[in-house]
């Protein structure tokens, strides 16, 4: 199969283009500079597709869009973080529209529930409050164009991705491995983690089932932090007990840490265990041990 991904040089899609290629797909990368051989394609999120490229797909996952949590949130980050999706969502779905491949997978987030405190939330549960909340209900919002033009369109929302380079388990292992690691704020809040091996996987099961909507990409347990802290420090034979007070977490990375580290965010994979999906990590510690032997 032909598969085109957008966002092919960041965690997730470094992973999937690797899985695609290994098990004999074509997989196409979308590039903003120059292609350099036939397996990437040029295209601008702010309009800009070669709709050449697109023709023959039999997917199209975007996962491109600026980081999140790697900077503080100042005013001109936020207008960046959104822009860069909505604009990105609606040129790919725009293109996507015209070519129809047989699915468009177009990234989104749990950060539409907001915080759900000790309550599960799964794809059924109501839009949170916000900034990342509003900002996942208009990024999806824009893969309109494929959906109307009959392209069946799913929306994975990705919880916290685990890999030992990259996401917050990649930012924070160095502290961790020097027993400088702890517990963030009061380490009550959930966590909804999955690892980059089943994030792939779930991704690649997303293209060939027949499901559309939206679809939370976590693992089936979340923990608490405190539990999450516990878990890693245990994995790395290391004391894990010095807390990251959250008026420091909020200092450094003033809007987003109220919206990110700071909030409960307790989601489960209602309609992915439901397609029959099963994950290769069900359980945090196995999880990481899983991870860290990649490094």
């Amino acid at each position: 199969m032909k598969v085109i991904v957008s966002g092919a040089s960041g965690l997730i899609g470094t992973a999937l283009v690797r899985s695609l290629r290994l098990d004999g797909h074509q997989a196409v990368r979308l590039v903003r500079r120059a292609p350099q051989g036939a397996d990437e394609a040029r295209w601008d999120p702010r309009g800009v597709v070669d709709h050449g490229a697109l023709e023959g797909a039999g997917a199209v996952v975007h996962l491109a869009g600026a980081g999140v949590g790697d900077r503080p949130w100042t005013a001109a980050r936020k207008r960046l973080i959104r822009e860069s999706r909505i604009a990105g969502t609606r040129t790919l779905a725009e293109a996507v529209a015209q070519v129809r491949p047989g699915v468009f997978v177009s990234g989104s987030a749990i950060g539409f529930y907001g915080d759900t405190g000790d309550r599960e939330a799964d794809e059924s549960a109501e839009l949170g409050k916000g900034f990342l909340a509003e900002l996942v209900r208009d990024w999806e919002a824009a893969a309109a164009p494929a959906a109307g033009a009959g392209v069946r369109v799913v929306h994975p929302r990705t919880g916290v991705v685990l890999a030992p380079r990259g996401g917050l388990l990649g930012r924070t292992l160095p502290l961790f491995k020097l027993g400088l690691g702890g517990p963030l704020g009061n380490g009550r809040q959930w966590l909804s983690w999955i690892t980059l091996h089943d994030t792939v996987a779930a991704l690649r099961h997303l293209i060939e089932r027949d499901i559309e909507g939206p679809v939370n990409v976590v693992g089936p347990r979340p923990v608490t932090n405190a539990a999450y802290t516990k878990a890693l420090g245990r994995a790395l034979h290391r004391p894990a007990v010095i807390p990251v007070p959250a008026f420091a977490l909020r200092a450094a990375l003033r809007g987003f840490a109220d919206e990110g580290p700071l909030i409960s965010q307790r989601v489960v994979p209602r309609r992915l265990e439901e397609s029959g999906f099963s994950f290769a990590h069900p359980e945090i510690g196995g999880a990481l041990d899983s991870v860290l032997k990649e490094r």
